[in-house]
């Protein structure tokens, strides 16, 4: 019989949590769920695009993924879910998706980076329309994608504005693709939006035109070689990205549902977890 997805989500994020966290998130805790038990329900919770309410629902209606999870006659509440999101740390996260990366064997050669924004407010655009407001503030992922395994090797989160310059992004997103990459001449693609200091010579990043001219010599030679890079067609591996952000937003919502400053950064990240688990 074919295993369900909800089962195979269910049991890779319970394998991830297992790994990555300790048995319970501290020693005076009650010890009724573990801690990877709690967070593989956050997890698919994110997955199944519920609230708290309904995943305590679905997980009494569910045997199957009770028994992958070793959840037993008991589970864990709504209150507990959202504690356990509340609770869990960026590094967490992290720690999550390396062993996932490093299970899947990720070698990349090239990264393509860009953000997309998540809303803060569930109206829907229609009903902004209507009345006439607008968004004003929106949390920011910023995302790098191999183009290989379109899997999501780097992330960072924050505020920001539609259409705002993402370089502040550039540098800690390198870093953290730079472990995935399969040898050393590995580059960076992403859209004008990077351009900056800290961007590299070899960067396909195309240049920002002041004043409508390029004078720097180092500036127009990489504009000639993002030139180059798109009628190769390398350049045009950064719609890759483009559409990570689409299955993010379409599968997983486009709205951040906490209240917390410090837990509205997460979910981003946390989105971008379950779209690796996903795929």
């Amino acid at each position: 019989m074919r295993e369900s997805r909800y089962v195979r989500v269910a049991r890779i994020a319970y394998g991830l949590a297992q790994v990555s966290l300790p048995r319970y998130s501290h020693a005076k805790s009650p010890h009724r769920y573990t801690l990877a038990q709690r967070v593989a329900c956050v997890l698919l919770r994110e997955y199944l695009r519920l609230s708290s309410r309904d995943m305590e629902e679905w997980l009494l209606a569910s045997s199957e993924v009770r028994q992958v999870l070793e959840l037993g006659e008991h589970i864990p509440d709504h209150s507990t879910l959202t504690r356990t999101q509340g609770k869990l740390t960026i590094a967490q996260l992290t720690a999550m998706q390396q062993v996932l990366l490093q299970q899947l064997e990720v070698e990349e050669v090239a990264v393509a980076l860009d953000s997309t924004n998540f809303r803060l407010q569930h109206a829907s655009a229609y009903y902004m329309t209507r009345t006439g407001r607008q968004y004003k503030d929106w949390v920011k992922g910023a995302y790098g994608v191999g183009i290989q395994s379109q899997l999501i090797i780097a992330w960072r989160s924050g505020r920001g504005l539609a259409g705002g310059v993402d370089i502040h992004f550039l540098t800690p997103l390198r870093r953290q693709a730079a472990r995935w990459m399969y040898r050393r001449g590995w580059v960076v693609i992403a859209d004008a939006g990077f351009d900056g200091r800290v961007t590299k010579a070899h960067d396909l990043i195309p240049v920002q035109r002041r004043h409508h001219d390029i004078k720097a010599p180092e500036r127009k030679a990489r504009a000639d070689l993002v030139a180059q890079a798109r009628l190769d067609g390398l350049y045009g591996q950064r719609w890759k990205v483009e559409t990570v952000h689409s299955v993010i937003k379409r599968k997983f919502g486009d709205t951040i549902r906490s209240r917390r400053r410090l837990v509205q950064f997460r979910e981003p990240l946390l989105k971008a977890l379950v779209y690796n688990i996903h795929v």
